[in-house]
């Protein structure tokens, strides 16, 4: 694992006149239903976006698509706040074998007006109260959205029959988005209070988990040490907190901080670095928005995807955007119990741990949390 503290580069330049006039209409379900044949269009969609925890999207839950969602980018340079607090972008290692082409697409320049401002203003608001909210913002922003769609027929990793990774397409946190709008302009802005009331009672007298200081995977592999080497549990929370390696390691795992919100400078394109695998793995935290113990959490959930993209062929068909989520939940949940937390609660206000509960409803109360996350809250489908 290599380790690097300075903020994610990214790359765009700017868009010329004449592709400016050339704007498509299109509707959130429209783009889904066949996102390749708006690739590199400049298009015009009406709808609402959610800025989360591993979330910055544009989503239309009646579009009957594995996901239902389109993932947003800001262009290089934006600077913005809003964006998902934790990032996983895979890409073939530079000695992967497979051929790589890369797409040639309009550049895009965004017009960073006043309604632009209050989009990235009000998506990048903190709901704040009491114990530990993952990521979690206080507004959803319904906007007329300009910008240029990327689309691609098919979204995450491949591997041929001897295994080996062969291609990573695909959008947004874990290649897992068939569409993103790389945005131009924002306008018609308005906010949408996220209702947190269901989990206020739980939540009112919980302390904040902030310890600061202190290294998060080290953290990881101490929830694992709580529950035992021996336990299912303990085996979860220590395979996420292996999955980084230590540093030094070279073994395609890249970690960084900052504001994962821009389109990665080396879009498309393999990877500088090489992987035992053939496949590298970019980790990005915005610390910002994950303090403390909240950034324990985050790296044992991607931990979690780093373990489970990684595993051996034969668990590939299991590999699906739903199951992904609900095992890396899973494990941030654990983290929760080891540290004694007394909630844990996920944007859109989904309690998935609560020490309150009976004994003996937990398990099942953990699990329709964050069945009800993913299928509310993250527009996933099983």
């Amino acid at each position: 694992m290599k380790q690097f503290l300075l903020p994610v580069l990214f790359f765009c330049s700017a868009i010329s006149g004449p592709l400016r006039a050339q704007v498509v209409d299109a509707t959130t379900c429209d783009i889904l239903a066949n996102p390749q044949s708006f690739d590199g269009k400049i298009v015009r969609v009406k709808g609402t976006v959610s800025s989360g925890f591993e979330e910055f999207a544009v989503k239309d839950p009646s579009c009957a698509q594995a996901i239902n969602a389109i993932w947003v980018a800001y262009p290089d340079g934006t600077k913005g706040k809003a964006g998902p607090a934790a990032f996983l972008q895979l890409q073939l290692a530079k000695n992967n074998p497979a051929a790589v082409t890369i797409p040639s697409r309009p550049a895009v320049k965004l017009d960073k007006n006043k309604d632009f401002k209050q989009f990235d203003s009000l998506l990048s608001t903190p709901y704040k109260a009491g114990g530990m909210c993952l990521g979690c913002t206080r507004y959803t922003v319904t906007a007329t959205l300009v910008g240029r769609l990327d689309g691609v027929k098919d979204a995450g990793i491949a591997r041929d029959s001897s295994g080996k990774f062969v291609s990573a397409n695909g959008f947004g946190n874990l290649n897992l988005y068939r569409a993103r709008l790389v945005l131009q302009s924002v306008a018609d802005v308005s906010s949408h209070e996220i209702d947190y009331s269901r989990v206020s009672t739980a939540t009112k007298d919980d302390s904040t988990h902030d310890s600061g200081g202190g290294d998060p995977v080290a953290a990881a592999h101490q929830a694992a040490r709580v529950f035992g080497s021996d336990s299912q549990a303990g085996k979860d929370v220590e395979r996420a907190a292996a999955a980084y390696g230590k540093e030094g390691d070279d073994n395609g795992v890249q970690v960084g901080f900052g504001a994962p919100n821009e389109v990665p400078r080396n879009d498309g394109a393999k990877s500088a670095n090489n992987s035992p695998d053939g496949l590298v793995l970019n980790c990005t935290f915005d610390m910002d928005r994950l303090k403390g113990d909240a950034l324990a959490r985050a790296i044992e959930h991607v931990g979690t995807h780093l373990a489970d993209l990684r595993g051996s062929s034969a668990d590939a068909p299991a590999v699906t955007a739903y199951n992904l989520e609900y095992r890396a939940w899973q494990t941030t949940v654990l983290g929760a119990v080891a540290f004694q937390q007394k909630t844990l609660t996920a944007p859109g206000g989904y309690l998935l741990w609560n020490s309150a509960w009976p004994a003996a409803q937990r398990n099942k109360m953990v699990d329709e949390g964050i069945t009800s996350l993913l299928r509310d809250g993250e527009a996933l489908k099983k």
